[in-house]
């Protein structure tokens, strides 16, 4: 691919601003996984375009309608877009620009601003429509940036050209919208015809057979940008490192102990040393000012990608659970990873196995059969997987065989409840672990007939509102999973998210921190996820997360093991989960050790990983703060060591809009 010159990009421009107005209807077939999930259909008439999008992906999608008048400079002066989002909430979203006011109504309420600057307005809920308006937009900009609605700036960058089914097509960058900027191709006419991720496209109808190299191009002009990444912010130190000052956490003994220095040469953890040790000549020395010396983090229920990747470290998360993915983008992925050309945390990968269904998640290998299934735990067994995971529409019947060969072969089973049993049927089957709580709770309320392979499991949960903790039913699954050891990775922060969340207001899995997140991130934090149509369906939903808060404290105290984990990609939510595990009484050194040690000694880690000894891997962070006081603490860490590499947030967290929550100390020979 070849680069564009500014002369370049100005003449496109030109050729763009003298377009006729055009009549006519085109279609986009969004691609996921190698299968057709979705449509985009717009028809434009002139001035006015009409959009439908409409994705059912995992049981679950937006479906939308917009309405857009554009003005002679192609912007938008009126802009309706209604529908459903993804979980089924309503979307009601209206714009309006007359002369230099502008007018908007999205989830957060109704905002009305005079704009002197021209400026974009990024809707909420748009279509991938959108990405070319906006890109031919900032095509016309003499320095393609321009100023967004309702906050920030956008830019272009062009990234050359790729030839697609022999015709050439441009590549571009839109950053500014989101964590991750999104990669584009435009047709020779300037008009969108794919938005291209590594896993998947959006991409103009005819062209699907296109999808694999736009997968591939996506991959490899993402990875291209996070090596760039990696060379900015991993920093290395000719000698050893000697940070002085600190106290370390220790998650045996659940105490912080007193003012050390902790040593690190290499990938390794030299030693603890006593305060007034000298250092020895060659030693780089740095200040740890008082702060709290942690573990590093342990995600146990991640879908990587290359930006979480960096965000995972960037909040102290040293070591993930890839709970499925595409299995050769995550193989590529660990392969850059452990080599140094990227930055991210040690993945275990749990191989993802689905069952055939019309919604079916097009992750990792879907099976038709049992024998297909069976078969797809060998090809895993085969590769180093460490666990099985099951998903929702794999057939109950299958499930004992899948199990006797994994435990055969050696891995574990873990995963949802397939629909139409329950958690008992899978314990009883062979289960190891459970994935997300309330695919625990739900055996407790639904109906066996009732299909979870829908938002179902999770709008189901309103009935737990009221649920007998105590009940027979209740204990009898809390008793079996004690007796046979079975693990339980709760997700309760992603819980909280879908059935907390309110048109308006701050969702309270953010809302500790959520001025410091991009503008885009925040009007999604502030949107409700689960359709709420009465002030009853409101509070059965907040009910059943107190029920949520109460179970994850039984469970703990009778000893079933808990696995924190996300299932989000921002790395910051795994600090909410545990904050979670706090509010229900959970003593805070507890929930540090949940978060560190315990992961590493349910792998058989513990050796190398989960404490700060020495001769185990230097993964750790530095907090200013004691988390043992207020694990809110955990959001302020001032710098991450994984293998010996450091790693400022402050810095990763800025080049993602993100405002950093704590400065990087002082270290000799790094500026």
């Amino acid at each position: 691919m070849r680069h564009y010159s500014l002369r370049t990009l100005l003449a496109a421009s030109t050729l763009l601003a003298a377009l006729p107005a055009h009549a006519e209807t085109v279609r986009w077939s969004v691609v996921t996984s190698g299968e057709k999930v979705g449509f985009v259909e717009a028809d434009e008439q002139g001035s006015t375009v009409a959009i439908s999008y409409d994705v059912k992906n995992n049981g679950r999608g937006p479906t939308t309608t917009e309405e857009i008048e554009l003005g002679a400079d192609g912007l938008p002066v009126r802009w309706a877009i209604d529908g459903t989002s993804t979980f089924g909430s309503e979307v009601r979203e209206r714009f309006a620009r007359d002369g230099q006011t502008v007018r908007w109504t999205d989830s957060t309420g109704t905002q009305e601003r005079e704009q002197a600057a021209t400026a974009l307005y990024i809707a909420q809920n748009g279509s991938p429509w959108a990405l070319g308006l906006y890109a031919r937009a900032l095509l016309k900009d003499e320095d393609q940036r321009m100023a967004a609605l309702p906050g920030g700036e956008l830019q272009l960058e062009a990234l050359g050209e790729a030839q697609v089914q022999g015709t050439t097509y441009r590549a571009f960058s839109i950053s500014g919208i989101d964590l991750s900027p999104e990669l584009i191709l435009l047709d020779p006419q300037g008009r969108l015809f794919a938005r291209i991720d590594t896993d998947g496209a959006t991409v103009r109808e005819g062209s699907e057979g296109a999808v694999p190299e736009l997968t591939e191009l996506a991959t490899r002009l993402t990875a291209e940008r996070f090596a760039a990444l990696q060379k900015r912010f991993a920093h290395t130190l000719d000698g050893p490192m000697r940070i002085r000052n600190v106290r370390v956490f220790d998650p045996k003994a659940g105490t912080l102990g007193d003012p050390v220095s902790v040593v690190v040469s290499g990938e390794r953890i030299a030693g603890i040393h006593p305060l007034d040790a000298p250092a020895t000549p060659g030693e780089i020395v740095v200040d740890g000012q008082g702060g709290t010396i942690l573990p590093g983090l342990h995600d146990m229920h991640a879908h990587v990608s290359p930006q979480s990747a960096l965000l995972y470290l960037a909040a102290g998360v040293t070591s993930i659970r890839d709970m499925g993915n595409d299995n050769a983008v995550l193989d590529g992925l660990m392969e850059r990873i452990e080599d140094g050309t990227v930055a991210g945390p040690r993945i275990v990968r749990n191989g993802f196995l689905e069952g055939r269904s019309s919604y079916s998640a097009r992750n990792g290998i879907i099976a038709a059969s049992e024998a297909e299934a069976v078969e797809a735990v060998r090809w895993y067994a085969a590769r180093g997987y460490w666990q099985i995971k099951i998903y929702n529409s794999m057939n109950p019947d299958w499930i004992p065989a899948v199990v006797r060969e994994a435990h055969r072969l050696g891995m574990g089973v873990t995963g949802h409840i397939p629909a139409f049993t329950n958690a008992d049927t899978m314990i009883a089957a062979g289960y190891d672990e459970v994935t997300h709580i309330n695919q625990l709770m739900l055996g407790w309320v639904l109906d066996p007939q009732e299909d979870t392979r829908t938002p179902l499991r999770l709008t189901a949960m309103r009935r737990t509102a009221d649920l007998d903790l105590s009940s027979a039913q209740v204990q009898q699954t809390i008793e079996a999973m004690a007796a046979h050891d079975i693990a339980l990775d709760p997700t309760a922060v992603t819980l909280e998210l879908l059935m907390l969340s309110r048109d308006g207001q701050p969702s309270p899995a953010v809302a500790n921190y959520i001025d410091h997140l991009p503008i885009a991130l925040q009007r999604r934090r502030r949107q409700g996820i689960a359709p709420i149509e009465t002030l009853a369906d409101a509070a059965a939903y907040e009910g059943s997360f107190v029920k949520i808060k109460e179970l994850i404290k039984r469970l703990h105290d009778r000893g079933v093991r808990l696995l924190p984990g996300t299932d989000d990609a921002t790395g910051l939510s795994l600090h909410r989960e545990l904050q979670i595990y706090g509010e229900a009484g959970i003593a805070p050194a507890e929930v540090l050790r949940l978060g560190t040690l315990a992961p590493e000694v349910y792998m058989g880690r513990d050796q190398n990983l989960g404490s700060v000894e020495r001769g185990k891997y230097a993964d750790f962070l530095l907090l200013p703060g004691n988390p043992l006081e207020d694990l809110r603490e955990l959001h302020r860490i001032a710098m991450v060591v994984k293998d010996g590499t450091i790693y400022f947030p402050s810095e990763i967290h800025a080049a993602f809009g993100v405002k950093p929550f704590a400065e990087a100390p002082a270290i000799p020979g790094l500026e």
